[in-house]
């Protein structure tokens, strides 16, 4: 078999699975979208307060 029917068929068992895929309506992908963009905000604002306290703490242990 050639390399170019190897990559047909491949391509068209992709095409066959995403068929079988239950893709989110449009609404759903919105609300989503901004769950996973509010968790990313409230953990980089966790992140910087953690930051900064352990700064906060080694400056008074080196200064």
């Amino acid at each position: 078999m050639s390399i170019f029917k190897k990559i047909g068929k491949f391509l068209h068992e992709v095409r066959v699975e995403l068929k079988k895929v239950s893709w989110p309506t449009r609404r759903e992908f919105g609300i989503f979208t901004s769950i996973v963009l509010s968790a990313v905000v409230v953990i980089g604002f966790f992140f910087w307060i953690l930051d900064s306290i352990f700064l906060a703490v080694l400056k008074l242990v080196i200064g």
